[in-house]
C-alpha cells in the first residue's frame, strides 16, 4: 500500500486505541467510585474539616482567655484578702492606741500616781508550766508633774490542784520611774495546772501604797 494510506490506517488505529483507553479510564473511575458525586462529597468533607478546625481553634482561644481571666481574678482576690487582713490589723492597732490614750485622760479629782490599766493574758502551755503576759499602765494625771520613783508589785491568785494559790513576781517588785505615764509589761512563768483567777497591781513607795488595781480573769 502507498505510504499515505498506511499512515492513515495507523492514525485510525491509534485513534481507536485512544478512544478505548479513555473509555476504560472512565469505566475504571466508575468502578473505583471516583465519579463526580464522590469528588463532590470529598470536597464537601474537606470544607467540613476546615470548618471544624476553625471552630476548634476559636474554642481553644476562648478556653485560653477564660483561663487567663480566672487566674487574674484569683490573683486579685488573694490581693484583696491580704489588704483586708492588713486593714483589720491596722484597725485593731488603732483601737488599742485609742484605748491606751483614753486611759491617759485624767479622772475627775485624780491626783498623784495612779494605775489606769492592767491586762493579763494566758499564753500557750510549755512542758514546764504555763506563761502569762501582763501589762500595767501607770500615770500621773497632772501637768508638769515631778518624776515619781517607786516600785510596782504584782500578785497572782487562784487555785492549784483545788487548793488556794498565790504568787508574786519571781524577781520581786519592779522599779518604777514615771513622770507623765509609763507602760510596763512582762511574762511570768506559772506552775503547771494552775488556775489564775485574779491579778493585782500595786504601786508602793516604801511602806506606803500609792495605787492598787485588780482584775478578774
Amino acid at each position: 500500500m502507498p505510504w499515505p494510506i498506511r499512515w492513515a490506517i495507523v492514525a485510525i488505529v491509534l485513534g481507536f486505541c485512544a478512544a478505548i483507553g479513555l473509555w476504560a479510564f472512565e469505566f475504571g473511575k466508575g468502578i473505583a467510585g471516583l465519579d463526580r458525586t464522590s469528588t463532590h462529597e470529598l470536597a464537601s468533607l474537606r470544607e467540613e474539616v476546615a470548618r471544624l478546625r476553625d471552630e476548634r481553634n476559636k474554642t481553644q482561644s476562648i478556653i485560653n482567655t477564660s483561663g487567663s481571666l480566672l487566674t487574674a481574678e484569683k490573683t486579685t482576690q488573694e490581693r484583696l484578702t491580704a489588704q483586708i487582713k492588713n486593714l483589720e490589723s491596722a484597725n485593731r492597732a488603732l483601737r488599742d492606741d485609742l484605748g491606751f490614750f483614753e486611759k491617759l485622760i485624767p479622772a475627775a479629782g485624780a491626783d498623784g500616781v495612779a494605775i489606769r490599766g492592767l491586762q493579763a493574758d494566758m499564753l500557750t502551755e510549755t512542758p514546764y508550766g504555763t506563761q502569762m503576759k501582763w501589762q500595767v499602765l501607770v500615770i500621773q494625771p497632772v501637768k508638769n508633774a515631778q518624776e515619781y520613783n517607786g516600785k510596782l508589785e504584782l500578785s497572782f491568785t487562784g487555785t492549784l490542784n483545788g487548793k488556794p494559790w498565790m504568787m508574786s513576781l519571781p524577781n520581786g517588785p519592779v522599779a518604777l520611774q514615771v513622770k507623765q505615764y509609763r507602760r510596763i509589761e512582762g511574762v511570768v512563768d506559772l506552775p503547771p495546772q494552775v488556775m489564775v483567777k485574779n491579778v493585782s497591781a500595786k504601786v508602793v513607795d516604801g511602806t506606803t501604797t500609792r495605787a492598787v488595781h485588780t482584775i478578774k480573769l
